[in-house]
């Protein structure tokens, strides 16, 4: 069974991918409870860190419930990255994970996230000097490479090793194709089948379905899941998949007045962690997939996305169990 550190995991770990404005406290204490192995915070950037900036630092904000929980920072200057490494370490998280992997212009534009696969002695240079840095264990998040024609992650991976990282979660695609096309796990299993890797290797990218999963298991061999897309707005995916790991089959989906209630409770915690401003509307993005394949049931998601207060979800959310309290999802 794979550790990360002296962390003890259960074979084939299902790990809460780092989401920005999804992997918040309230998102991760729901996959938790359903089934998450480790869950990690959204991305933080080590200069909002060490400038204080306060939506940094609200991101440092962890509770015992989700533990193991592991804090992502990411940056591309040495200084800011051990100072911010300081900081996250007085919140007492259990990992520290680099981001290496982030596609997003703003974030690639200054040589950090996946904008530092163009360069990887100074990836490997700053992982080891982070390393030195603290007792922590630490992870890195990467991706393939920067495009198809430079994809090293079989050397990548070794040479973060050889500098003291406990895991690697690797998603399929490069930082050319974002999103878009199909992960290709193909290069993942090469770095899982490496003699000299000796470390976790964590599969990422398209795992949204128990049979995708079971796959990555069985057929590319990797020591864990770590899941991103498939669990916004719909948090029962952990507990799905290892359902299916089990049994051999699918458990049933979760009763519209399951999804009424823990859309309620979502919505109630994130309040509670940021006000009912942000709560409402950073909690919006989950609804269509909590409701998803219910039909005619644009009018309502309209009013939870588009309403401005809490109770004018809760309303919503009551109107949608009077309405559809008896529609069974397939």
């Amino acid at each position: 069974m794979p550790k990360i550190g002296d962390i003890q995991l259960p074979d084939f770990p299902l790990l809460l991918a780092p989401m920005e404005d999804v992997s918040d406290p309230p998102f991760r204490a729901l996959c938790k409870e359903n089934g998450a192995d480790v869950v990690y915070t959204e991305f933080i950037s080590s200069e909002g860190l060490i400038r204080d900036a306060a939506k940094s630092t609200m991101k440092l904000d962890i509770y015992e419930a989700e533990r193991p929980v592991g804090i992502q920072i990411f940056g591309a200057n040495l200084d800011s990255m051990l100072k911010s490494v300081e900081i996250v370490e007085q919140t007492k998280p259990d990992i520290i994970d680099i981001n290496f992997g982030c596609p997003v212009k703003k974030v690639v534009s200054k040589g950090a996230g996946a904008g530092i696969l163009k360069d990887i002695d100074l990836m490997v240079s700053l992982t080891e000097a982070m390393v030195k840095h603290t007792k922590l264990p630490i992870t890195v998040k990467t991706r393939l490479g920067w495009d198809h024609d430079s994809i090293k992650i079989v050397e990548v991976a070794e040479r973060l090793q050889d500098v003291g990282i406990k895991a690697i979660s690797i998603h399929g695609r490069t930082r050319a194709q974002m999103y878009k096309g199909n992960a290709d796990w193909e290069p993942i299993a090469q770095v899982k089948n490496n003699p000299r890797m000796h470390i976790p290797v964590f599969g990422n990218g398209d795992v949204n379905t128990p049979e995708r999963a079971m796959e990555m298991r069985d057929q590319y061999g990797l020591d864990g899941a770590m899941i991103g897309r498939a669990s916004i707005g719909y948090p029962w995916f952990f507990r799905e998949v290892k359902h299916y790991f089990e049994h051999g089959t699918h458990m049933a989906k979760p009763t519209m007045e399951e999804r009424v209630k823990v859309a309620r409770r979502h919505l109630e915690m994130s309040i509670a962690w940021k006000g009912e401003h942000l709560g409402v509307f950073e909690t919006r993005r989950h609804y269509t997939n909590y409701f998803k394949g219910i039909p005619n049931f644009k009018e309502y998601r309209m009013k939870m996305v588009t309403s401005d207060d809490a109770q004018g979800v809760y309303d919503a959310l009551d109107e949608v169990l009077d309405k559809f309290g008896d529609y069974s999802f397939a």
